[in-house]
């Protein structure tokens, strides 16, 4: 299905004049249509009141007029919309009919995320799975550990056992295997916890004031940090805000003495004593954000739990951020949001700020909070859906008590722009997209073979957000589960590793940083079908189209200009007498053209 002639707008510099403006600033917005539109109006709400102003024809390019408008920023959030002679046209597409406010278009006027995120790739490490100093040797295992060799226990996948297998990697070890990093080209190092906890994903912290030992302390951790930024690169903790350790001094104090200072920092029944905890794992017990001692600690001052470590950590992502303030009739999740990234910004003023969450985040979203999320729910589900292998049979699909579904090309992008049509432009391009996780599936076992993983990892790449790898995805590594998929990296073992999986994650990176439009471009779907998914990238000086096929098909005929063929060796592109260029059907396959 040809997508060209439709009309389009989104909030990149294409169509939006200032991406971060102030209250009281005006806004022009271009909108792009056929050029049977006779006439186009925008409409705002400022202060909730819709406010329509007509749009004048900028200028026309071929068959398509440019129509320009000017809106008001009146409120932190400024939405808007166009009516296309008796259509609308809202961040969802074209409607003959009218619709609600929550898909238009967005202009936020909070303070933008630091100008270094959006042109990151950010790397995940599983601390205790990356890499060994040799230092990790002379230490012993905790009594809560069971000690693994790196190169011959396999990894537990499901089961009691799961927290605590123990392969002792270290934050020197991660320091030491920078260059592979470099040489995948990635510029951003996210870590998941480091704090000392009793399980070797940490998120138990029994402590927010020091580094884990096993992981070298707090010397390691600026180590490693100075290592990092010596290269032009960021490093991200991961902040659990939602819970804590059960051997946490906050927890065992309020649970040992009921007038304790921390006891209003937890959920404790006044009748029985017993206390709420995350997902009732009662190793878990949850913070309760009313709690004005519990917000002093994370929130005040230099040496808060917020602050303190934003001299080697360039920015967090936030763990269960969905959950975080949230507790029956308590929901104090915006207000908390607020104030971690005040807390964040006052240490540092470029300080990023990324939510996990697995579901709807738009809510949570646009409100000088979070910058972004991890997006779950709007890319990686509708990307395993369209490529996930036949063979596939995992019985849980993040959370959904059923197989991952098999959807066409139509459903999968209507998940994605689903999920992009609820926030603005500027949360969407910085949301981390991803492929997999330390909590999920690995993306080879998801897809089942190379091919298949280079289509992905190419969207990945691609299509708006920050891309998000986790380490090991980058050689074939495969995993059932997030347990199954923490795989210690075979760093000894190189005849495992898929060299040419490999290859193409590093050139499709590199071409995302020789290219702005994929950093910054607006996104325009071309063309839609089952098994092909064809979109441009686009600023004011590129142009690039890119192909997604998870099969061989028909081949797509597009009415645009001759472009020349920067990935995936395909031929370059000439228009025929018609003026219609013919892109290959061979697949699966991904490719990427610029347009001359």
């Amino acid at each position: 299905m040809n997508l060209l002639g439709l009309p389009h707008h989104d909030g990149s510099p294409l169509y939006v004049s200032t991406p971060a403006p102030d209250l009281g600033d005006t806004v022009t917005v271009f909108v792009r249509t056929p050029a049977t539109v006779r006439t186009v109006q925008v409409r705002s709400t400022p202060d909730g009141e819709p406010h329509f102003t007509a749009a004048v024809v900028d200028r026309v390019d071929g068959a398509e007029r440019w129509w320009r408008a000017e809106v008001e920023v009146r409120n932190p959030v400024t939405r808007y919309r166009f009516l296309l002679d008796e259509s609308w046209l809202t961040a969802q597409g074209v409607s003959a009919h009218d619709v609600p406010d929550a898909t238009d278009f967005r202009l936020v006027a909070d303070d933008p995320p630091p100008s270094w995120a959006a042109d990151a790739v950010v790397y995940e490490i599983f601390p205790d799975r990356f890499a060994r100093s040799a230092a990790a040797a002379e230490r012993r295992p905790p009594d809560w550990a069971i000690p693994c060799d790196w190169d011959t226990t396999e990894v537990i996948g499901r089961g009691p056992e799961t927290p605590y297998q123990f392969y002792g990697g270290d934050l020197d070890g991660i320091a030491e295997r920078l260059d592979h990093v470099a040489q995948l080209g990635a510029n951003t190092v996210y870590l998941t916890p480091v704090f000392p906890a009793r399980s070797n994903h940490r998120y138990d912290a029994a402590a927010f004031d020091r580094v884990d030992p096993l992981l070298g302390g707090d010397p390691a951790l600026r180590r490693l940090a100075d290592a990092v930024h010596r290269r032009g690169w960021r490093l991200l903790g991961d902040l659990t805000t939602n819970h804590c350790g059960d051997t946490h001094p906050w927890f065992t104090a309020a649970a040992a003495d009921p007038a304790a200072a921390e006891r209003d920092m937890f959920y404790f029944d006044p009748k029985t004593g017993d206390y709420e905890a995350w997902y009732g794992i009662r190793s878990l017990p949850k913070f309760n954000w009313g709690s004005t001692e519990l917000r002093r600690r994370f929130l005040d001052g230099p040496d808060s739990v917020t602050a303190r470590w934003l001299d080697g950590f360039d920015g967090w992502r936030v763990d269960v951020a969905n959950m975080t303030g949230r507790s029956g009739a308590d929901d104090f999740t915006h207000e908390v949001a607020a104030l971690l990234r005040r807390a964040a910004v006052a240490a540092r003023p470029d300080a990023a700020l990324v939510a996990e969450h697995f579901h709807d985040a738009s809510g949570d979203l646009d409100r000088d909070g979070w910058q972004g999320t991890m997006n779950y729910a709007g890319f990686l589900r509708p990307v395993w859906s369209w490529l996930r292998s036949d063979d596939l049979d995992l019985t849980n699909f993040l959370g959904v008590p059923r197989r991952v579904y098999r959807r066409a090309g139509r459903a999968a992008v209507d998940t994605m722009r689903a999920f992009a049509a609820h926030i603005s432009w500027r949360a969407y391009l910085h949301s981390w997209t991803l492929l997999g996780s330390h909590d999920t599936a690995r993306i080879r076992t998801v897809v089942g073979a190379a091919a298949r993983q280079e289509v992905a990892a190419g969207l990945l790449l691609t299509l708006p957000g920050v891309p998000m790898v986790f380490a090991g995805d980058e050689i074939g590594l495969t995993g059932t589960n997030g347990e199954d998929s923490r795989t210690p990296y075979p760093w000894r073992r190189p005849a495992e590793w898929d060299t040419a999986t490999l290859a193409r994650y590093r050139a499709l990176i590199a071409l995302r940083h020789r290219y702005a439009a994929l950093r910054y471009g607006g996104l325009r779907f071309a063309h839609v079908a089952d098994d092909v998914l064809v979109f441009l990238r686009e600023t004011a000086g590129e142009r690039l189209l890119i192909q997604a096929r998870r099969s061989s098909g028909a081949p797509v005929r597009l009415p645009l200009p001759a472009s020349d063929a920067v990935y995936g060796g395909a031929p370059a592109l000439v228009p025929d007498a018609a003026g219609t260029i013919v892109l290959p059907g061979d697949g699966p396959s991904f490719a990427v053209w610029r347009l001359r």
